[in-house]
């Protein structure tokens, strides 16, 4: 029997970190099936989903938090087989607007407050093309419950917009 094992890191960026991490789900005969990573700001973060026999699991798993150090910080636990009874739509959403605090506040919050979930997000601030004031950016893929109403979240985000001062569309 196999079971999945999700570990996440976070490091200093370093060629073979992601080497290193992989040589020890090999050496334990794991699979790694899926992962994001991303650098950012010097560090190097990531989650993994392995794949590995229920006998080699618990030295698996010993292996990755042995790996843990002061300059890489792992996290290992069993994969979360919490599923929702709630038939949701995934959709994606965009949000462009000036800089300023407070921005990935309103939006989760709108969002928690009904319900809808963020599968993935990314933020990035730019300059804008003639000011070169920072313009921020947002992609994000959400799953909305079919309890709400597109046209509600629409609008509250239509709210949260005009309150901001950035544009948030929704990709139905």
């Amino acid at each position: 029997m196999t079971i999945s094992i999700v570990f996440t890191f976070v490091g200093a960026d370093k060629p073979g970190l992601v080497e290193t991490l992989s040589n020890t789900v090999s050496e334990h005969h794991g699979n790694w099936l899926e992962s994001r990573m991303s650098q950012l700001a010097g560090n190097f973060a990531g989650i993994a989903r392995i794949n590995v026999s229920s006998d080699k699991a618990e030295a698996l798993r010993n292996a990755l938090t042995r790996a843990s150090s002061d300059e890489l910080t792992i996290t290992v636990q069993e994969e979360s087989h919490h599923q929702s009874d709630i038939t949701r739509r995934t959709v994606n959403l965009n949000l462009m607007g000036n800089d300023r605090p407070g921005i990935v506040k309103e939006l989760s919050s709108a969002l928690a407050s009904l319900h809808v979930n963020v599968m993935e997000m990314n933020t990035n601030v730019t300059s804008a093309p003639m000011s070169a004031d920072p313009l921020f950016e947002a992609t994000a893929s959400i799953q909305i419950p079919a309890s709400v109403d597109i046209l509600e979240l629409s609008d509250r985000l239509d709210d949260i917009g005009n309150q901001l001062d950035v544009i948030i569309n929704l990709d139905v």
